[in-house]
């Protein structure tokens, strides 16, 4: 379905707000719940909107709405007004405050260590910011609807989207003292294929960069799997086998051994995706700042240089 190309009439900017939500929300019924408005409502706010402007400003994908390049326009004069409507809002002398939901997806670990104190601390100044975190281990996805920032492992391949890398972390393999006591420390890697592995699911794993076990050590049996990471280091902690784990997570707990690091030094990078039109909010951006600022704090720990453990 088509328009005409000139508008008959201006866009209302109640429209463009409408826009604006369903672009960062990815989905008619969230932007409907956001806003307190229906369904029927959104579609028919929208549809008034393409008339206006002679085009498509949203186009289906899988995982909800994208706005397309006119819809890309229309969402930065929505933003002009959003800003505009904000700074009548606020008092007078009331410094600036970030408000809203961003919405974000990284790797467990990630989440926990990293995002997770970031935000906390970015609240304290802006007590009115909420940030949802999706906990996944997955490429970056094509169609980010609904998502502000995606946290992945390795180099991802988009468009229509900004990446940059944030910075780069160490995986290697680790055991419990129990279970070195038990079953004998590995002084080689040899001796190490024998013992089994706590590792990911790996016909469910999506990240190539996360394939190092079994392109290293490809004899050694699967034990106890998971796709989640945190399950890796309990269940190596427990004693289920040796895991390959974050050196930030696994140096922690006193408990584990790292073993062979010399053999096993995995470095893999963080990279952040966001939607262009996400990055221009505050919010985000102020988010982003935050997690790119603790991400540089703690890189000596991700790269497991907080510790240099020998076997007791």
């Amino acid at each position: 379905m088509t328009f005409p190309h000139v508008p008959a009439t201006p866009p209302n900017p109640d429209d463009l707000l409408v826009l604006l939500t369903v672009a960062r929300t990815g989905r008619f019924t969230s932007a409907a719940d956001s806003l307190g408005l229906n369904h029927t409502t959104i579609s028919r706010r929208i549809t008034s909107l393409e008339k206006a402007l002679g085009g498509r400003v949203l186009s289906r994908t899988t995982g909800g709405w994208e706005v397309t390049d006119l819809g890309s326009r229309a969402v930065e004069a929505a933003e002009r007004i959003e800003a505009a409507v904000g700074v009548l809002q606020a008092p007078m002398d009331a410094p600036a405050q970030l408000t809203g939901v961003v919405r974000m997806s990284a790797t467990d670990g990630f989440s926990a260590y990293i995002a997770a104190p970031a935000v906390a601390e970015l609240r304290r100044s802006h007590p009115q910011l909420r940030v949802e975190i999706v906990t996944v281990t997955r490429r970056a996805l094509q169609h980010r609807s609904g998502l502000d920032i995606e946290i992945v492992v390795g180099e991802p391949q988009v468009h229509r989207a900004e990446a940059f890398r944030l910075g780069f972390y160490m995986l290697g393999m680790y055991a419990s003292r129990g279970y070195l006591a038990e079953h004998g420390t590995p002084a080689t890697v040899n001796e190490l294929t024998r013992h089994p592995l706590v590792y990911f699911v790996d016909s469910m794993l999506q990240v190539d960069d996360l394939d190092a076990p079994r392109r290293l050590v490809p004899t050694m049996i699967d034990s106890v799997s998971s796709t989640n990471v945190f399950v890796h280091v309990e269940a190596t902690r427990a004693g289920a086998g040796i895991g390959f784990l974050p050196c930030f997570m696994a140096d922690r707990h006193p408990d584990l051994i790292r073993l062979l690091p010399e053999d096993f030094h995995e470095q893999l990078p963080y990279w952040m995706v966001l939607r262009p039109e996400s990055l221009r909010q505050p919010s985000v951006a102020a988010v982003v700042a935050a997690l790119r600022s603790r991400t540089i704090a703690v890189q000596r720990e991700l790269l497991g240089g907080n510790r240099a453990d020998k076997v007791d």
